[in-house]
């Protein structure tokens, strides 16, 4: 860190801007306000909540309040452990100083948030640290998402928020891990859910009745949020509560002010009534690069054919080509690290999908040699192989039999639906299916038998699926047996389709920053007036080691940093105390 350049701090007449209202954003401008300074956030969209927004809601912090509160052990120390070994593959994109200042400010921060009456957190039960045999994993306490709010806190704007389409929001963890996760978005008649159907209006709900922190209400609200939807939301109901407080829609910012090198003074902004200029230190918060495809291409290696997104379209690298053009460094993370997911285009329009199917039983995943090559229901190991320098696999395809279809589904085919015309691939034999999709027929039909083989036996000797606890909980089927990821693909006729992999709003490539959120240059110098925090920020914090809930809780956390910093507040004796 550069620790000899002081921080920017607020002047009593200009606001700070933050670039994007994602949750990221929020927390940052509520982090301001709380400290009594006014704070204008800037959205591209027309909806706040960004990416976050659309995800899972898991916010990842060892060590935090909420399981120890629980009974549930945990340190900085195994933290410290866990992060470091599962970062350990390639250290150079790995920035020391800056993992420490997080596991050590993280627990410091979920509590500041919470007892500031931004969210009310909870464990998410029994869901373990993605790497379960890496040193200092736990069996579950580190991943907290809300406690169910209601929708009808935010007031009119309730219909400006995302509601993500990908999770059963108003639906609890509870139910949806005891219940699978594909199976949460089918209700009893064996329909598909829609996005906005609320499958439990009548559990408890929680708002923000004041600024004094979280309040019970009724069980009879009946707008619950939760998954990342319920979080931003959580964390929106207190951003209402300030005056100081401003979010500007329709606001893309399209330039950043600075003169002669000297600090950042502002932004310019393209609104639907022309461009605007606003004066203050400034805080990127746009989220990564999803919907750029050069980005896309730089980042990822990846063309059009084998990449989409299911985050907001406004996703477009606007802080990578607004820190760029003001020489700001960019910190890349190799593309074999980063969490993009096995998905496909969406069955109606040009849209993308993705979900756990691909990680049920009786379905695989191959080349177009007609092999396996991977964990095939941990997109970890998927990304990591279908990547790999040198030995690439793509294209890849998702391959699944018809008991698949009668259980499961596909996106939105619910359980024993019949598949829109053109959009999957169906014959009668494996060798067919094969030849229809340009894989080796023979060689998939053998793949398929040796995979049978064994997963009727629950067991992949080959390349370890069912072995991750973390997979076998959070996207399999918990009533199939002996697996909850595994089943033979033998029952005629057969599906495939080609696979893309699709982004969540999570580029791990990103503006470099140093352990306090201050963007850095190409010299590694602070670049004066200017933060970023959450996927806007490249993830040298943890390199090419990744969790889910790594984003989210490394995004509040460095709202949490940015603003003290910002308020001229001593930062270091907190985190070091929390440290001890």
């Amino acid at each position: 860190m550069n620790d000899q350049v002081p921080p920017t701090t607020m002047s009593e007449t200009e606001p700070v801007i933050v670039v994007g209202a994602g949750l990221s954003g929020l927390a940052t401008a509520l982090g301001v306000a709380l400290r009594g300074h006014r704070a204008v956030v800037l959205e591209a969209a027309d909806l706040v909540g960004g990416a976050a927004a659309y995800s899972g809601g898991q916010v990842w912090s060892g060590a935090n309040h909420v399981e120890a509160r629980q009974g549930i052990a945990d340190t900085l120390e195994l933290t410290e452990r866990y992060v470091r070994d599962i970062a350990r593959s390639a250290p150079e994109v790995l920035d020391e100083a800056a993992m420490l200042r997080w596991i050590a400010a993280s627990p410091v921060a979920m509590k500041y948030w919470e007892e500031i009456g931004a969210i009310r957190w909870q464990v998410i039960p029994g869901l373990a640290d993605y790497h379960n045999e890496a040193e200092g994993a736990l069996p579950e306490g580190r991943y907290l998402t809300n406690q169910v709010i209601d929708g009808s806190v935010l007031g009119e704007w309730r219909q400006r928020l995302r509601y993500s389409p990908y999770f059963p929001v108003g639906t609890t963890y509870d139910d949806m891990l005891n219940k699978g996760r594909r199976a949460s978005y089918v209700d009893e008649s064996g329909e598909q859910n829609a996005p906005t159907k609320h499958a439990h209006a009548g559990l408890p709900a929680f708002g923000l009745a004041d600024g004094t922190g979280p309040a019970e209400r009724d069980a009879g609200g009946d707008d619950p949020l939760t998954f990342g939807t319920g979080v931003v939301a959580s964390f929106l109901a207190r951003v209402l509560q300030e005056d100081r407080i401003e979010i500007r829609l329709q606001h893309r910012v399209t330039e950043l002010l600075r003169r002669d090198g000297g600090p950042v003074m502002g932004v310019r902004a393209e609104t639907p009534e022309g461009a605007v200029d606003l004066h203050g230190p400034v805080v990127l918060a746009t989220s990564t690069y999803d919907w750029d495809p050069e980005l896309v291409e730089e980042m990822l290696g990846l063309p059009p054919e084998d990449f989409g997104s299911v985050a907001p379209e406004t996703l477009r690298g606007d802080a990578i080509r607004l820190a760029r053009a003001i020489g700001a460094a960019v910190a890349k993370i190799p593309a074999t690290s980063v969490p993009i997911l096995p998905g496909w285009k969406s069955q109606v329009g040009t849209g993308y999908g993705y979900g756990p199917e691909y990680a049920m039983p009786h379905s695989m995943i191959v080349d177009s040699a007609g092999n396996r090559y991977c964990n095939d229901s941990y997109w970890v190991d998927i990304v990591a192989k279908t990547l790999a320098p040198g030995d690439r696999h793509l294209p890849f395809f998702l391959i699944w039999d018809d008991q698949h279809r009668q259980k499961y589904g596909l996106a939105a085919t619910p359980p024993g639906g019949e598949y829109p015309e053109g959009w999957v691939v169906s014959a009668a034999t494996l060798e067919e299916l094969g030849e229809k999709l340009g894989i080796d027929g023979a060689q998939l039909a053998e793949t398929a038998r040796r995979f049978s083989e064994n997963a009727a036996r629950g067991v992949d000797p080959d390349f370890g699926r069912g072995t991750v606890t973390y997979v076998n909980k959070f996207a399999g089927d918990p009533t199939n047996e002996p697996s909850p990821v595994l089943g033979p693909i033998v029952q005629a006729p057969f599906h495939g389709i080609r696979l893309k992999f699709v982004g969540t709003g999570i580029g791990s490539s990103g503006v470099r920053i140093d352990g306090d959120g201050r963007v850095l240059d190409e010299s590694g110098g602070v670049v004066p007036g200017l933060y970023a925090v959450g996927s806007a920020a490249g993830m040298t914090t943890t390199g090419t080691g990744y969790n889910s809930g790594f984003a989210l809780g490394r995004g509040i956390t460095l709202a949490y940093l940015v603003a003290q910093q910002l308020a001229g507040e001593p930062v270091d004796e907190l985190v070091t105390q929390a440290a001890r």
